[in-house]
Formats: C-alpha cells, structure tokens, sequence
C-alpha cells in the first residue's frame, strides 16, 4: 500500500521525502479528521482560516487557506485531487499562492497498525526546489511544517479517543 501511493520520481529542480507519524486512536477517527479538506485548520496549527471556493470538501474543490503571521506567505489555494474513504488516501496540490511552494504535491495515507489499536498515517510529497534554496534546505522547511502538522493531528485525534 505505501509503494503504490508514495513512490515519486521527482524531476532534477525538485525534492521529495515521506513523514510517518504513529497515533494513538483508531483509523477510522483519525481518518474522519483528516479527510476533512474543508476544514484543515482543526489540526493544521500554520492556518488561519479555510474558504472553499470550489466543491465542499470532495475531489476536485479547491480551498484557500489563510496562514498565520510568521509563516512565509499569506495565501496558498490547493486543490483536492483524489479522495478515497475505502484506501483512505488523499492527495493535494498547491494550484498557486505565495507560499514558496511551486508544484507541490502531496499524498496522505492512513494504515492501521499490526495490532489494531492505532493508526500509522503516511504522508508524502514533490516540490520545486524554492528559488535561492538548495533541495536540502527546501526539504527541511517543507518537513518541518508537515511534521508539525502530523504531530497536531495526532494529538487531536488522541485526545478525541480519550474522550470516547
């Protein structure tokens, strides 16, 4: 499952990588969390606020996300290009902004663990290398963030499971 969703070839002015975060709570309710393209900002703690301007939350509608201050970049509309409840995947893209993250790509997937208990969320990318930045130094902001984020949702979904 994860070499079909997280294999990338990226081209020679791009960098890639994958992030793995173990959590605590079921598939299912970490899923129900992350699927929800409308609303991001439940767990993704660099947004501001969230408008769709395209669809409400399915494959193919498209979002603005408003970042907070200290972030490089205001604006970022990303687009849902698939959506799969069944193999719980997901996968985006960045369709324009000022973020610095041209032809960023991403896919997420949710896989519970070995003994069932928890979940293993997969999360992995392809981004043009930001212009005055080496592939390293673009790979380690884009990482930072989306491990923030990983570690957000599970602590989110942790304490939803503790409350059930």
């Amino acid at each position: 499952m994860i070499s079909l969703h997280h294999i990338h070839s990226p081209n020679p002015n791009q960098c890639s990588s994958t992030l793995v975060q173990n959590v605590n709570a079921p598939l299912p309710l970490v899923w129900s969390i992350l699927r929800r393209f409308d609303q991001p900002e439940v767990y993704e703690r660099f947004i501001k606020k969230c408008t769709m301007l395209v669809g409400s939350g399915g494959t193919g509608s498209v979002r603005e996300v408003a970042f907070v201050s200290g972030m490089p970049g205001k604006l970022s509309r990303e687009r849902l290009d698939r959506l799969d409840d069944d193999m719980h995947v997901m996968i985006c893209a960045v369709i324009e902004g000022d973020q610095r993250l041209e032809t960023y790509r991403s896919t997420t997937t949710v896989h519970e663990e070995d003994d069932g208990g928890g979940a293993v969320v997969v999360t992995s990318y392809v981004v043009d290398v930001s212009e005055g930045n080496s592939a390293e130094e673009t790979r380690i902001f884009v990482n930072t963030v989306l491990g923030c984020n990983l570690r957000s949702l599970a602590n989110v979904a942790e304490k939803l499971a503790c409350k059930a």
